[in-house]
């Protein structure tokens, strides 16, 4: 199969100056790379971990579940609909798919133990999953050169590991897009975040799309990631937001799945303010909450978002809403219009063309990376340009070294519903590569 996913006024796209930090982590990343070709001198053994045998290849996909912060429910739920899938259908070149699910739960100790899980069951990828404790899950991957396929992006660290395969942008792109954008449309702009690591590299990224669009940086305000109301800090964006009476000035919640939940504190203190604008990231606004929240009479209508995908309704996604109706039997878990369930679809559109070019040779965590560095183009149908992870293919000159796909989507929200906003991708290469 193949597969690429505010009130009037609002704006809706994700959010550094890539810091000093992201560039040295490109020189591990370098010595990881040898250590991916050449092997046995990193504990990299090729062949000898993530071996599947007996006709079959196993896997993981990992996901925070039922935590009081992000959930992602959807990707490992997906991950498992497309192994009932393509295991009905003869599996992947004649060979049964065994995928592993684990729960991240939202903290580093869980996240290194999902890794070592894979490592222990021979797992040759871990394929379209989301954490933020990339410093925790990478090294046991990485001893065991165990690649890591399709991770959401959410944070810098998945651009600059060697054993990283991404298919989309990430926060980068999408953050580096939507400040470029707000630069030409909005006053002050105030960003509000979780006071978490990855939150804590939002604030840059944004910082650098705004540069480049000649404006000033955002105002940084942190926020607990599980608090069940924000009514301080709406108030103080809404202040912040209109410090220059000639400007109407934005602001942009990025707190995951409790945007939401500022939005109604945002809503309860906004008739103070009403030239005030409103922005969010995606994965923390999409068809489901724009519909929850009064769809064409909410506070999205209007709005804009980068996104990195086509938008759900877009008929390059039928291929993926087939699989989910012949095989997730009512899983209300998978939602078509989540950027993480997009993203494993694509993750697993990449991990079959691995499959399929190896044919009959065996797959292994060494001959699936040996497979993605050898220059093997995947095309997922529109969904993304051709996706390709050759030295020659990545664009190391924006600081992160494992970026392959800079493109973003711009969407829109007109009359309750997420439309495209411009035609086809635009790419921020440039943009990122300005920022450093």
């Amino acid at each position: 199969m193949t597969g690429r996913r505010s009130s009037r006024g609002t704006f809706l796209f994700p959010l550094t100056r890539l810091t000093r930090s992201v560039r040295r982590a490109l020189l591990p990343a370098g010595a990881l790379l040898a250590c991916a070709s050449l092997a046995a001198g990193c504990g990299i053994v090729p062949g000898a971990t993530g071996g599947s045998g007996g006709g079959s290849v196993t896997v993981m996909t990992w996901a925070p579940q039922n935590t009081r912060a992000t959930n992602k429910p959807g990707m490992p739920a997906m991950a498992l609909a497309y192994a009932r899938w393509v295991n009905s259908h003869g599996g992947i070149a004649g060979r049964r798919l065994n995928v592993l699910t684990c729960n991240e739960g939202n903290e580093s100790v869980a996240a290194a133990k999902c890794a070592r899980r894979a490592v222990k069951e021979n797992a040759v990828a871990v394929v379209g999953s989301y954490s933020q404790y990339s410093d925790s899950f990478f090294p046991p991957l990485e001893g065991a050169g165990i690649p890591f396929i399709g991770g959401y992006g959410v944070t810098t660290t998945e651009f600059t590991r060697a054993l990283s395969y991404p298919v989309n942008g990430g926060q980068p792109a999408l953050l580096a897009g939507l400040g470029k954008e707000l630069a030409q449309q909005c006053g002050p702009v105030t960003l509000i975040r979780p006071d978490t690591i990855a939150g804590d590299e939002l604030p840059g990224l944004l910082n650098a799309g705004l540069r480049a669009g000649g404006h000033e940086p955002a105002d940084d305000q942190r926020a607990a990631e599980d608090a069940t109301e924000y009514s301080d800090q709406a108030d103080l964006a809404l202040r912040q937001a209109s410090a220059d009476p000639g400007r109407p000035g934005c602001v942009i919640p990025a707190l995951g799945e409790r945007t939401n939940i500022f939005m109604d504190s945002f809503r309860r203190a906004r008739d103070s303010y009403p030239e005030v604008r409103t922005a969010a990231v995606l994965g923390s606004v999409d068809q489901t909450v724009i519909d929850a929240s009064g769809g064409r009479s909410g506070p999205y209508e209007g709005a804009h978002l980068t996104g990195w995908y086509p938008v759900a309704s877009d008929a390059r996604w039928d291929g993926m809403k087939k699989v989910i109706n012949e095989a997730a039997f009512g899983d209300n878990r998978i939602d078509p219009e989540d950027a993480g369930v997009q993203t494993t679809w694509i993750a697993y559109t990449v991990l079959r063309a691995v499959i399929e070019q190896i044919g009959d040779g065996e797959v292994s965590a060494s001959t699936v990376r040996r497979a993605l560095d050898g220059g093997l183009e995947v095309r997922t149908g529109g969904l993304t340009p051709p996706l390709r992870w050759r030295l020659s293919d990545l664009l190391a000159s924006t600081g992160l070294a494992r970026l392959t796909n800079a493109d973003v989507s711009l969407q829109t929200v007109r009359r309750g519903r997420l439309v495209p906003a411009a035609k086809g991708f635009v790419n921020v290469a440039k943009t990122l590569e300005e920022a450093d």
